[in-house]
């Protein structure tokens, strides 16, 4: 768990502050290939498809509430009721993450019968998930009370080597006895100190005796056992609050370089991505190179595997704002950005990611308020009482994509529309969305200022600090009458175009042309909606139902799209119906066929039959 924007607090000056406000937003240059108020898509179901990537799937933080009246149910771990819901609607099958307080398991260390069953609560977690199919990322986090240098879950162990024979006892039972299939993770948010109180080399020493457990316990029963990290608050962030400019200064960075000197294994990177611009990922480097691709460069140079997977293990709608309405009452607007972020994600080469968090955040111990989750609940009622906002029914939808991607998918280019095409065992399945970035400008520079000159820079940032940026965007000041280099020039004109459509698109629906090729039958078409009529507890139903007869194998019609809208098209064969049988006529019998004798009637009937 972390909370976005925290970790501006690090930074000491205020040029280093502004610039860590904008990267809240993230992503480099929009794609202005289809930029026409009216849409066009079509989609020729035999063309070429590739596998599902795993970034669209609906992976999840199985975070939530941080309390519960029932002390051996994990605090940290949304409600049984949430968790169940999911399983039953979404399932299993993908990529799900768990944080394994140390601090409140050795809580009960007096009462073995009630650490037993929290965690017993852990491993049903874990098992089911397993036993759907999925994965489990195990956040190591939380020093047990007396191993820590203070008396606090986040301190670092004062004693390293009772803390490894802790995990390994615990990675031992779970990964060696019972076999589940489990990614250990070391910490969470490491760089604030909100969640870890230490320094760099002292998180890399924790990270050293994890690994070396683990290389222990994989020598002794030749099982593999993942292990990774840092699961940083941003891709570039250390201890010393760093920022994109010196990216090589990173936790991430020094992660790497570390286990390569010291032969540690890591077997996959993580990091937290908190933003409200869907192209987080696609921020510009003085490299030339978006952090995802300068990631893969720097396991290479240290002889670690380029495929190694690449993980924002949290990540959600976030404007720096603890308690937002768009996670809430406007909730369809988180909704319509999963899907957003999730094809930049594709784009990007990111390997999997996990949405944070399945339950809101209330009534904790720390005080921390954050409706992150995609499930409310009231705190208040002694019983469960609670219920699913609109981001939500848009994991359902993405439960619903085929096995396969329709490589047209990425033809189709608009700075807040996309399309998701994919091909399953029996049927077809688009979800289009339409997001519009509330703060789209401020997303655009940031992913820009890290290609800028040093003097390029301070120019932009101080156009940010004052009210100059805002006059351009309102056409009330020409950056032509500023001291400004034609790149960063061109760089405010590409923002000034930006904002007028992004203005112009929050109020105003779109159409898109949708063609449909080869279809060579009737065709069941269903239809479900997200959108700003309804935002908690909506009903998962079709919005549209009908039949579809395609003439010339194409079928076309307008669709609609609102903004801050998801739509789901899931198109499957019309079953044929059963061929009428003609009614065969009763078979006759002639005086000839009469037998000689006098029958009875059962004898009689069972002539004709046999006739």
């Amino acid at each position: 768990m972390t909370k976005t924007g925290e970790f501006i607090r690090s930074f000491g000056i205020v040029i280093l502050v502004l610039f860590v406000i904008c990267v809240l937003c993230i992503g480099i240059y929009p794609s202005y290939g289809q930029q026409s108020d009216e849409l066009e898509f079509t989609l020729d179901i035999a063309s070429a498809t590739v596998p599902l990537p795993n970034i669209f799937r609906p992976n999840i933080d199985l975070s939530g509430r941080g309390f519960h009246r029932d002390s051996i149910w994990p605090q940290q771990i949304a409600a049984s009721a949430a968790i169940d819901e999911w399983q039953k609607a979404v399932g299993f099958k993908g990529l799900y993450r768990i944080q394994y307080n140390f601090w409140e398991i050795s809580q009960f260390t007096k009462n073995k019968n009630l650490q037993n069953s929290l965690l017993g609560n852990y491993e049903k977690i874990i098992s089911n998930i397993n036993e759907a199919g999925g994965t489990v990322i195990l956040d190591i986090f939380g020093t047990p009370a007396g191993l820590g240098k203070v008396l606090d879950k986040r301190s670092l162990p004062q004693n390293l080597k009772a803390f490894k024979d802790l995990i390994k006892r615990h990675i031992r039972h779970l990964s060696c006895d019972k076999k589940y299939n489990i990614w250990y993770e070391v910490w969470s948010a490491p760089d604030l100190e909100d969640f870890f109180l230490g320094r760099k080399q002292e998180y890399l020493n924790l990270y050293r005796a994890i690994a070396e457990a683990v290389k222990e316990l994989e020598a002794e029963t030749k099982i593999h056992i993942p292990l990774g990290g840092p699961s940083t608050s941003w891709w570039f962030q250390n201890f010393d609050g760093n920022t994109i400019v010196t990216p090589e200064r990173s936790l991430i960075y020094e992660l790497i370089q570390f286990c390569h000197r010291n032969r540690l294994p890591l077997d996959f990177i993580s990091w937290h991505g908190f933003s409200s611009d869907p192209q987080a990922e696609k921020q510009a480097t003085i490299y030339n190179k978006f952090s995802v691709s300068l990631v893969r460069d720097w396991l290479t140079y240290f002889r670690f595997d380029k495929n190694t997977p690449l993980i924002v293990d949290e990540w959600n709608y976030d404007r720096g704002i603890n308690v937002l309405p768009e996670r809430k009452e406007e909730s369809f607007i988180a909704a319509s950005y999963i899907p957003a972020r999730l094809r930049n994600m594709r784009e990007a080469g990111l390997s999997y990611q996990l949405y944070f968090s399945l339950e809101d955040f209330q009534n904790n111990k720390e005080g921390v308020i954050r409706n992150t989750g995609i499930f409310w609940f009231d705190s208040e009622s002694s019983e469960y009482k609670g219920g699913p906002k609109a981001s939500y029914n848009t994991f359902r939808m993405l439960g619903l994509l085929g096995d396969n991607l329709f490589l047209s998918s990425d033809k189709f280019k608009d700075e807040f529309c996309g399309v998701i095409a994919t091909q399953g065992k029996d049927s077809v399945a688009l979800l289009i969305y339409n997001y519009i970035d509330p703060e789209a400008v401020i997303g655009y520079l940031s992913r820009v200022l890290g290609s800028l000159k040093s003097a390029e820079r301070k120019a932009l940032l101080n156009l940010i600090k004052t009210d100059r940026l805002d006059r351009i965007m309102q056409g009330q000041l020409e950056p032509s009458r500023l001291a400004l280099t034609g790149k960063t020039r061109a760089v405010l004109k590409k923002a000034k175009e930006l904002s007028d459509r992004a203005a112009k698109f929050k109020s105003a629906s779109r159409n898109l042309k949708l063609g449909i090729k080869n279809l060579k039958e009737n065709y069941l078409y269903q239809r479900y909606l997200v959108d700003s009529s309804c935002s908690s507890n909506c009903k998962f139903i079709p919005a549209e139902e009908k039949e579809i007869h395609p003439a010339a194998d194409l079928y076309e019609e307008i669709l609609t799209l609102a903004p801050y809208s998801v739509n789901l098209i899931i198109l499957k064969p019309k079953p044929r119906e059963p061929e009428a049988v003609a009614p065969q006529a009763p078979a006759q019998v002639t005086d000839a066929a009469q037998p000689a004798e006098k029958t009875s009637d059962t004898t009689a009937a069972t002539q004709v039959k046999k006739e």
